[in-house]
């Protein structure tokens, strides 16, 4: 028995030895080349053999014990094909690091989204570099969405201005409440003006007791917003949202408040919206009355914005009983008035849900279009700001819907709030979800299998039989449910809304081809008023100096008598101007009556508009409205325009003015060469006017100084005195101007100048 076991023994140490010998030959082979690494070499050999020396120590021990207990060889493996089992797989592997965060916050302006990000581990970077997150406080363009990556997201949804602008949102929610009068009636009634002009002034004129909120399309923080009892202070062309006002709101301790409702929606096909169970309470700083003439003006008690009221004197910092309050101070006080809380809450809820259901067919075409490749993470979120008023049966009503509500901190209650707000948002993203370093690898392998050709027939290789592992999709929706935080989820639930969603395809196109329709058509008729209003204007300008005329008169009849009869001849011919002018417009009128009809026919077809009020009586003509082609010369107005023109030339040339300009740039020295020549005339009237028989009326305030040749003027000139009459003009009356009338202009002449001589000149 003996000699069998140390026959077995000594059998299996050559077996050992030859098999440890191929393996120690394998390594000196390797480095045969490196010479100058001889030591080292040496010192790794020693240690293998070493090694190796302990391992078939173990073999041959646990070989002796299978002998020993009598144990058949065939249970363990041989020593030929027992493997050496190196130190270092034994050791553990090293977790693979987690790469960081990085946020772009290039267009962001508020420190609190600064401050959760370097909370959660993000590193900041510019725009240029390869960001995981961008936030920007301004709308996604077409550009940046489509130069983003697939594991980059962003948060704003494309196409989310829907309901964001105040006239699109109007705009939508009317285009639903034709579709569902039902469900729709969250919202006051609401126009956009110029194109529901009309529509909103006959409401008016009907409702008189009514109040509307005017605002501007595209405001924001209560910007350019007032209230008024008629519309008709409104201009036609100004672009603004007319609201009916809520008269009676839900009033706390007196005051009115609104609700500021943080919403966010995670993603938009499959629609997933969570609302946040913290928010604001807004509260006007005047206490509310019902509007009327005297205190529509007062912003602090009919507006809740923060941006107004915090520059009242009567605004108060508290979280309890203050200006702004939390939703959970909210719901304590009303629970305490006896409201259910629940019902409120679900119609809340339900509200902001179908607010954005009618935007939903535009979020998804847009979402689809901008990002086709993203497939491992949702490429877009939004934290919506859902502006609410309750009126005073508690029904719940829809302001506004703000882009990019603030997140600034300036009061510990809006820390409290919105940081929570952040926190709980980035935890449910799930921001680490996707990996950026394998995303560019996949990217880089596809673009090189592409080049290369190399996925040609990658269909039709055989593949494993594995178990099915979860889309990126589900995944996110099961972190989402089991990290909700102070969220709470609004849908989906359920099947109540799946009506809304079977929207007609072509009411998004129709609403907007009728608005569109609307809007020209005003756009036209406004441009009709302008033109009439110009030309109007424009008929008014020659009787416009009348009444600086009858000043001159008056003033003309206080220095002399001859003045009186001028002021009656020219008050005649102004009177036969009038008649004149009164005939053109009724033959003008029986006209343009006759183009009246053909212009109805043209009106006829294009799409109907609410009677705007016109604030001309007449008919308008028909204007090119291209520019490009000249306007068509009507010759009765071309008569018209002529006949204008020569009164005009007539009253100038009556009262003497071209003369008076003369006079007076002639003694400033501001006279040309060529006036000179062209209207010498006025001056060799004014040197005969100041002649001795004709100064002598007033001569006591003038000095002459008497010449043997005649009398020296001060301007320089000398004229003969000769015993002229100064009326010797007969003959250049001869063309039709009567006796009368030249006689008057003289005589106004002649007191002209001799008032202008009595002017100290500068020497």
């Amino acid at each position: 028995m003996e000699v069998d076991l140390q026959d077995t023994f000594l059998r299996d140490e050559d077996q050992l030895s030859q098999h440890s010998s191929k393996q120690t030959y394998s390594v000196p082979n390797k480095r045969k080349n490196d010479k100058q690494e001889e030591k080292t070499v040496t010192d790794q050999q020693a240690k293998e053999e070493k090694e190796q020396a302990e391992n078939i120590a173990s073999m041959l021990m646990r070989n002796y014990d299978t002998k020993l207990y009598g144990e058949d060889d065939t249970s363990q493996p041989t020593s030929r094909t027992a493997p050496i089992i190196p130190i270092e797989a034994t050791r553990k592997k090293k977790k693979r690091r987690r790469s960081q965060i990085s946020i772009c916050l290039t267009n962001c302006r508020y420190e609190s989204i600064r401050k959760v990000a370097s909370a959660f581990g993000m590193r900041e970077v510019s725009e240029e570099d390869a960001w995981n997150f961008y936030w920007t406080d301004m709308s996604v363009s077409v550009e940046r969405a489509k130069e983003m990556k697939r594991f980059q997201r962003i948060n704003h949804f494309p196409g989310m201005l829907e309901i964001c602008r105040k006239d699109l949102l109007a705009r939508n929610l009317n285009r639903m409440q034709k579709i569902y009068p039902k469900e729709y009636n969250f919202f006051p009634k609401t126009w956009c003006l110029p194109a529901d002009f009309g529509e909103a002034l006959n409401y008016s004129k009907s409702r008189k007791n009514k109040t509307f909120i005017i605002k501007p399309e595209c405001g924001s923080q209560g910007r350019g917003i007032y209230l008024t009892k008629s519309l008709k202070d409104i201009k036609p062309t100004d672009k603004l949202i007319c609201q009916v006002y809520l008269s009676k709101p839900y009033l706390v301790d007196g005051y009115k408040f609104d609700i500021r409702v943080y919403t966010l929606i995670t993603s938009c096909d499959p629609l997933r919206i969570f609302v946040y169970n913290e928010g604001l309470v807004r509260f006007a700083t005047s206490r509310y009355a019902d509007p009327n003439v005297n205190n529509t003006t007062n912003v602090f008690m009919h507006l809740t914005n923060y941006a107004l009221n915090k520059h009242s004197r009567t605004y108060v910092y508290d979280s309890e009983a203050g200006s702004k309050r939390k939703i959970s101070t909210l719901n304590k006080i009303l629970l305490s008035q006896g409201v259910d809380l629940d019902r409120l809450w679900h119609a809340i809820d339900q509200v902001i849900v179908k607010t954005i259901i009618s935007a939903w067919p535009i979020l998804k075409h847009s979402y689809h279009a901008c990002f086709p490749s993203h497939d491992m993470v949702h490429a877009c979120f939004e934290i919506l700001g859902f502006d609410i008023l309750l009126d005073h049966k508690l029904h719940p009503y829809i302001l506004e819907v703000n882009h990019s509500p603030s997140f600034h901190t300036d009061t510990q209650l809006d820390r409290e709030v919105k940081e929570g707000l952040l926190t709980d948002t980035f935890t449910m993203l799930n921001i680490w979800q996707c990996d950026k370093r394998r995303v560019l690898e996949e990217d880089r392998k596809r673009i090189r299998d592409r080049l290369l050709q190399t996925n040609k027939f990658a269909e039709f290789t055989p593949t494993e039989d594995k178990e099915p592992e979860k889309s990126p999709w589900q995944t996110q929706i099961q972190w989402e449910e089991t990290h909700l935080g102070n969220f709470r989820r609004v849908y989906p639930v359920g099947e109540q809304y799946a009506s809304l969603f079977q929207q007609p395809s072509g009411s998004l196109y129709t609403g907007t081809a009728s608005s569109r329709a609307r809007g020209d058509c005003t756009r036209l008729q406004r441009e009709e008023f302008q033109q009439t209003k110009a030309k109007a204007e424009a008929l008014k300008k020659p009787s416009q100096p009348k009444a600086s005329k009858e000043g001159e008169k008056k003033s003309v009849e206080e220095g002399s008598s001859t003045t009186t009869a001028i002021t009656s001849n020219t008050t005649t011919t102004d009177k036969t101007a009038k008649t004149k002018s009164r005939a053109d417009k009724e033959q003008k009128r029986k006209e343009k009556d006759k183009d009246k009809d053909d212009k109805d026919k043209k009106l006829s077809s294009r799409p109907s508009l609410a009677q705007q009020p016109v604030a001309e009586k007449e008919s308008k003509p028909t204007y090119v409205l291209c520019s490009f082609e000249p306007d068509p010369i009507v010759e009765k107005e071309e008569r018209e325009r002529v006949n204008l023109l020569a009164q005009r030339d007539f009253l100038i040339r009556s009262y003497g003015m071209l003369e008076q300009i003369y006079l007076v740039m002639k003694k400033m020295g501001t006279l040309r060469p060529e006036d000179e020549r062209k209207y010498g005339v006025y001056g060799r009237l004014s040197v005969v006017s100041n002649s001795p028989k004709t100064a002598t009326k007033k001569s006591k305030t003038v000095a002459h100084k008497p010449n043997n040749h005649g009398d020296h003027l001060d301007n320089g000139l000398q004229v003969e005195c000769r015993d002229v009459v100064i009326w010797e003009r007969g003959p250049r009356c001869a063309g039709g101007r009567s006796a009368a009338t030249h006689l008057a202009r003289t005589a106004y002449t002649i007191w002209k100048m001799n008032s202008l001589d009595t002017i100290p000149r500068p020497k």
